[in-house]
């Protein structure tokens, strides 16, 4: 095994298209358990870990960049701003992971389990992603294409990962087997836009890849009362809201959970992440 240290994203890019196989490596908190236990074997590694420009972040003119090899322990401690992302991050593995763990590492897995898609989802954002021709970005819903399979070519890398900022309420929740170091067995990120009236929310672990519920969407949309926050919202429409949220996800049974209990879990789920954040909202107000 070939083992390639860049030590500049120049560097990396050319390395990387002349050995598109070598497998780009930062945290490795994926990758080594794959190796540990016999299923991958890279024939290369490229290893991003001294790779300074993946390692900033920056929030200008109401965009927001994170580089791919922002950790989710600096998430977790200079993005808190931006709780729902900053509530993910915590929620990845133990300390010593997020040390390791990247944003970046996160979306070349493209689980539908991990933590940061469902936030990234509701933030809408892009993957920017480039190769020693240039630089493009993809909408996080062309990008994931199926359970840990991207569009990502063979001479690219993962460079970073942009959103419009929302100064809005959010929430994250997910739910699994014990309260830390543990794979969704469901998952979601509820963001709220008053700006533009209008709710976004993104499941996660429930399908093949994140995806969003727009019907839940469009309807909590249309119960909310924008220009009333301190008026409350029904109860029968937070119970359709996490009715219509449980009908977007299509789980499957597997050795972590049954399909319905992940429904099950997305319904209520759901309903604590509108509440929880119509509550931010109102305080807010």
């Amino acid at each position: 095994m070939e083992v390639f240290l860049p030590r500049s994203l120049e560097e990396a890019l050319a390395l990387k298209a002349e050995h598109p196989d070598a497998v780009p490596v930062a945290g490795g908190t994926d990758l080594w358990v794959a190796v540990n236990f016999g299923t991958t074997r890279p024939p290369g590694l490229l290893d991003l870990s001294r790779v300074g420009e993946l390692k900033t972040w920056s929030a200008d003119d109401g965009r927001v960049r994170l580089g791919a090899g922002v950790t989710f322990a600096r998430i977790e401690r200079e993005l808190a701003e931006f709780r729902p992302l900053a509530e993910a991050s915590r929620s990845v593995g133990s300390p010593q992971i997020r040390n390791r763990a990247t944003i970046g590492g996160n979306l070349a897995t493209a689980s539908p389990a991990g933590d940061s898609i469902p936030v990234l989802a509701a933030y809408g954002a892009t993957v920017v992603v480039a190769s020693r021709n240039g630089e493009r970005s993809e909408p996080w819903d062309r990008f994931f294409t199926g359970p840990k399979r991207t569009t990502l070519a063979p001479d690219e890398l993962i460079v970073g990962v942009e959103w419009q900022r929302v100064d809005a309420p959010g929430s994250f929740a997910k739910v699994g087997t014990r309260n830390a170091m543990v794979i969704a067995i469901a998952g979601l990120c509820l963001q709220l836009e008053p700006a533009a009236r209008s709710i976004r929310l993104a499941l996660g672990s429930v399908a093949p890849t994140v995806v969003r519920a727009p019907e839940a969407e469009s309807f909590a949309a249309g119960a909310v009362a924008w220009d009333a926050p301190d008026r409350p919202l029904p109860d029968d429409a937070v119970a359709e809201f996490g009715r219509l949220a449980a009908a977007a996800a299509t789980p499957i049974d597997d050795v972590r959970s049954s399909a319905a209990y992940r429904r099950r879990a997305v319904e209520v789920l759901a309903r604590r992440a509108l509440l929880w954040t119509l509550d931010d909202w109102r305080a807010a107000a």
